[in-house]
């Protein structure tokens, strides 16, 4: 007995040491191969296709120098391993450009060579609690050309990949692509005006991401001509827009310039004296092309506006339905850009209708759900119960971003609109000599793209981004996709379509679909019992009007017995009502707590039952098979 347990011990030790053996032998082939295999959904520790791509076009080495402050122990724990990620991501990076990509890490000390290397590069300090300095940014330089992150943080990892490339792409781009801005907003900032009594204000963050990439360059909203070598007209609320100027983009889409247009039926921070309002007052703006939109068969609703009840903000009182939160099931999962949006949010916006002109192919980009409709402006900034009375869903998804492709013919077939001139002025210039006139495209000679969203607001500041104070440095975070839907846009149509395939990772989210359905269940039986509890006293009250035509003088004040029956049906009725809306809370209650019950047991108990199992499995193997030496 003794023996065969010796062999047992001697069979047992040896096989544990071949395992061990067979393990490092795998780990040294896979390393030594470079062997990796990313499961994640998404494969969100992959390099995307557009960086592999841009790294591929790089004609000389491009140096990334990373200067992270190792060792300190002021540097927070999370920024620690942060830092790691960042490293590991660096090494995708030198992986696969073949050696294109050299990386360099710098450890920046307090007063040493890596510290002036840091300012030099345009990487500041960051101040912690204490009052102490560290670094953890990176500089891409490519030839004389250099780009700097200043800092990075945790709140912007989604983002990371993309700020890295588009860094690389910028310092080996020798010329940047021209961008137009058009805007009745100051998207582009406003200098001081005492005279019209303005403040000046900066820049949105919209500006200052597209002046990274682009050549940005303001064109004014009267002006009569798109200079030839902007590429791409991004056009922002176009308020008040003269003739002549819609005249000038109808020509610059004729000739081949790409246009991208943000209308709005109800622009919420673009408050405009309300002319209509003897007490003065202020009122949205609204913004559409008159004749550019006739020309193209697309029409927007100017006096409503989008409420839907599927993708709505907030809950309860604090329920918006006509500030939409759009995601991935509202978006074009077929077309590049918007399939990699993430989220959008869309305040108070409109939705197109129409049939596109012949020649012309629309494709929607974004829409609402069917439990949508479309509702009058004064309701539109209006909360809970009150937004939703009255709410008939028109059982149809109505398109708030298209994009239209074809041929596009002009809108002004009889020519330039002639200014207004007085009588004198008319018989001067014709003494003159008629100056040459441009000739006019009539239609455009090949096929071209012009995108159209419903909705202005969620460009601003306020909808897009939230501006964060870290360590003494300004750090700008996407609330949502907004900026990435512009930014996407632009990209796409000047040309550089590889940075579009990194932005899926700045939004990549999983909506939680189950229970939303389940709420937009319960909204919809609520929002019923409600109707038909106001419909029950309309009636009512019809009821009574009818009984007490029939009275007069001071009998009209008393309560005869068919009017106190009626008020007495009503009660009821509103009690039985109010009795089943607390039903429906409450179920929805019992089922999102169920589920997320299930969620949790599934999510925290199942993996280490799984791995329990496994280990019960195993043991009863190995003890059979010892049973059977024995």
């Amino acid at each position: 007995m003794q023996k065969r347990a010796l062999e047992t011990l001697l069979y047992s030790a040896g096989g544990v040491i071949a395992l061990a053996a067979i393990l490092v032998a795998a780990n040294f082939l896979m390393g030594a191969f470079n062997a990796r295999v990313d499961l994640t959904q998404g494969n969100v520790y992959t390099l995307s296709p557009g960086t592999k791509a841009i790294l591929s076009k790089l004609e000389a080495p491009v140096k990334i120098r990373l200067y992270y402050s190792q060792g300190s122990n002021t540097v927070p724990v999370g920024l620690k391993t942060f830092a790691k990620r960042v490293e590991d991501l660096l090494a995708e990076y030198r992986a696969a450009s073949g050696g294109r990509a050299v990386i360099e890490k710098f450890n920046p000390e307090p007063d040493s060579d890596a510290e002036d290397s840091a300012s030099l590069d345009g990487i500041e300090g960051q101040m912690t609690n204490t009052g102490e300095k560290f670094y953890l940014g990176l500089s891409v330089s490519f030839l004389d050309q250099k780009a700097a992150i200043p800092v990075l943080a945790p709140d912007r990892e989604r983002l990371l990949e993309y700020d890295i490339t588009r860094a690389i792409a910028q310092v080996a781009t020798t010329k940047k692509p021209v961008v137009g801005v058009m805007s009745a907003l100051p998207v582009l900032g406003r200098p001081l005006n005492p005279m019209l009594k303005q403040q000046p204000t900066e820049p949105w963050v919209l500006a200052s991401e597209l002046k990274r990439v682009f050549d940005v360059r303001k064109v004014e909203m009267e002006t009569e001509k798109i200079d030839d070598d902007i590429k791409v007209l991004l056009v922002i609320h176009p308020r008040t827009l003269s003739e002549a100027a819609e005249y000038a983009i109808d020509q610059f889409v004729l000739r081949g310039g790409k246009l991208v247009a943000f209308v709005d039926p109800y622009a919420y921070f673009d408050q405009q004296p309300d002319l209509t309002n003897p007490f003065g007052g202020a009122q949205a703006g609204q913004s559409m092309f008159f004749n550019l939109f006739k020309a193209w068969g697309i029409d927007i609703n100017m006096n409503k506006v989008v409420a839907d009840l599927t993708y709505a903000s907030g809950a309860g009182p604090r329920l918006l339905p006509t500030l939409l939160s759009l995601n991935q099931e509202a978006l074009n999962q077929d077309d590049v850009v918007t399939s990699q949006v993430g989220t959008l949010l869309v305040p108070f916006g409109g939705a197109f209708s129409g049939k596109p002109a012949e020649g012309l192919q629309q494709t929607v980009l974004a829409h609402t759900s069917k439990n949508s409709m479309l509702v009058d402006l004064i309701i539109a900034t209006l909360s809970g119960e009150p937004s939703t009375r009255g709410f008939e869903p028109s059982g149809q998804e109505q398109p708030l971003a298209i994009r239209l492709d074809g041929k596009f013919k002009t809108a002004f077939p009889e020519g330039k609109a002639k200014p207004f001139a007085r009588r004198d002025e008319k018989k001067a210039a014709e003494k003159k000599e008629p100056a040459k006139a441009e000739p006019q495209l009539k239609e455009s000679a090949e096929e071209n793209s012009v995108v159209l969203v419903a909705d202005a607001d969620m460009l601003t500041d306020n909808a897009a981004v939230e501006v964060q104070d870290v360590f003494g440095q300004r750090l700008v975070v996407p609330r949502n996709g907004n900026l990435n839907l512009a930014l996407s846009l632009v990209e796409q149509l000047s040309g550089d379509q590889n940075l579009i395939s990194l932005r899926s990772r700045a939004a990549f989210t999983r909506p939680l679909t189950v229970i939303r359905d389940m709420e937009m269940r319960a909204q919809q039986s609520y929002l019923g019992k409600i109707k038909e509890l106001e419909d029950s006293l309309n009636k009512t009250q019809e009821k009574l009007q009818e009984l007490q035509k029939t009275r007069s003088g001071a009998q009209a004040t008393i309560l005869t017995p068919e009017q106190q029956v009626e008020i007495e049906n009503f009660r009821k009725a509103a009690a039985e009502t109010r009795k089943d809306l607390k039903e429906v809370r409450k179920n929805l209650r019992v089922e999102t707590d169920m589920l997320e019950f299930w969620t949790k047991v599934v999510n925290i108990g199942l993996v280490p039952l799984l791995v329990a199992l496994a280990g019960l499995a195993l043991a009863l193997v190995q003890r059979r098979r010892i049973r059977s030496r024995v």
